[in-house]
């Protein structure tokens, strides 16, 4: 395994992985599949530094696709002269999921004054030491109400549902987000041609994505990052 590189296990009870771009309000139904960006965002929460970002590069489908519809009370975005707020609508959920994930960090060359952060042992150290904790941060599965349980795993262990099946395609699915540097970008949303190879989702990587997939969302300021002696003295933090 590289230095750079590092496996989990993330299982729980529901899950909703939705694109982002069409799901206010209204009912939400679940891709079959974990998205790019929601497994990067169980990464983030595991272990978060603007110092680099994390690269899903595969997972691994552990247990039998299920679906289950429940219903729930949401905000009602358009409401008429004395009538409710809120309306009833149901979310389609994965049931009883669990994956196996091999995530690896890259450095974020955009953010020149950290570059003395760059340090591949320490950030595996404690990415490695955060995941035994369970995370640093809530982990949820697609959205807040999936809680989601994160351990260590080695990749490839285990019997998984789909181990035997060479081939099934999932269709055109959302990727992720492009987060621009400069503040005349536009943030993006990626989309791919997802499938899985027995049992195994191996995800592009976001500069790897069909420019024909690519849609431009919005204009967005980027942010910078400045180093500061509180900043510093987390840096020298070894215990979490």
């Amino acid at each position: 395994m590289n230095n750079n590189t590092i496996e989990f296990q993330v299982s729980g009870k529901y899950a909703l992985f939705t694109d982002p771009i069409t799901r206010m309000g209204g009912m939400k139904s679940t891709y079959l599949i974990p998205t790019y960006q929601g497994l990067v965002g169980i990464a983030d929460a595991c272990y978060w530094k603007p110092t680099f970002r994390w690269r899903i590069i595969e997972v691994r489908v552990m247990n039998k696709i299920q679906m289950q519809t429940k219903a729930t009370i949401g905000v009602k975005y358009k409401v008429e002269k004395g009538g409710s707020a809120w309306e009833r609508v149901e979310y389609t959920y994965l049931k009883d999921v669990e994956y196996q994930v091999r995530a690896a960090f890259e450095w974020d060359m955009t953010h020149d004054e950290l570059a003395e952060d760059r340090n591949e042992m320490k950030h595996r150290e404690i990415a490695l030491r955060s995941v035994n904790k369970g995370g640093r941060r809530a982990i949820v599965l697609g959205t807040s109400e999936c809680g989601a349980f994160i351990e260590p795993c080695k990749f490839g262990d285990g019997q998984g549902a789909y181990d035997d099946i060479d081939l099934i395609e999932f269709g055109l699915m959302f990727h992720g987000f492009d987060y621009p540097t400069v503040e005349t970008e536009k943030l993006k949303a990626r989309f791919w041609r997802s499938r899985m190879h027995n049992g195994i989702i191996e995800f592009p990587a976001p500069n790897q994505c069909a420019p024909e997939l690519v849609r431009e969302i919005k204009d967005y300021s980027a942010k910078k990052i400045y180093s500061s002696p509180e900043r510093a003295e987390y840096e020298r933090e070894e215990l979490l």
